[in-house]
């Protein structure tokens, strides 16, 4: 079984964005510090032009080939005029908007979200399926989410949007790593608790 890995930027308190969605103010600290880190671990999760601007854009993927977002982060990529930003690997976009993929490498999920991620987690492989958010959909696929990786940047919000839009539901998760950088960045690792 393949683990659903929600690998996310948030706030000290946990928003993902201010309340308009705009998150740029993280921008800041992809320093090259914390660059080098996600080049060396989390390659896969730059996006593909990215990577290309980085160097890097022949980087093997190391913990994802999957990966299933939400429509309103898609349309960051698409108001970009990016139709498949993460061409190094099989991109879902979850939708019921959306009534044709703009892309052949990326396939829509217009029906049951739970039942096709389900699917995903059963396909054999050694690499896994990455959340890439947003709110809602993690908030629709906790209960399938195994593994958490929660870059956290040095700001407070106040109000935004939370990592999980979901109703009131205490999830268990263990504390299994901890990475500090310079600029206050911190990365932690969580595993569900089943």
């Amino acid at each position: 079984m393949r683990k659903l890995t929600y690998f996310v930027a948030c706030t000290i308190d946990g928003f993902i964005g201010d309340p308009g969605g705009d998150a740029s103010s993280m921008f800041k600290y992809a320093t090259e510090e914390f660059l080098e880190y996600l080049k060396a671990e989390y390659p896969e999760t730059v996006s593909a032009e990215g990577r290309k601007l980085l160097g890097f854009d022949d980087a093997e993927n190391r913990h994802f080939d999957t990966v299933v977002q939400g429509r309103v982060s898609y349309q960051l990529a698409l108001d970009a005029g990016i139709t498949s930003p993460y061409a190094q690997m099989r991109e879902y976009v979850a939708s019921r908007t959306l009534t044709a993929s703009p892309d052949p490498n990326v396939e829509l999920i217009t029906g049951d979200l739970v039942g096709r991620v389900r699917e995903l987690k059963a396909e054999d492989g050694m690499l896994g399926v990455w959340l890439c958010g947003g709110s809602q959909l993690a908030g629709e696929l906790l209960d399938e989410i195994d593994e958490l990786v929660i870059k956290t940047y040095p700001q407070v919000y106040g109000s935004g949007i939370p990592m999980f839009g979901s109703d009131f539901a205490v999830t268990e998760f263990t504390l299994d790593a901890v990475r500090v950088f310079e600029n206050g960045v911190v990365v932690r690792t969580y595993s569900r608790v089943r």
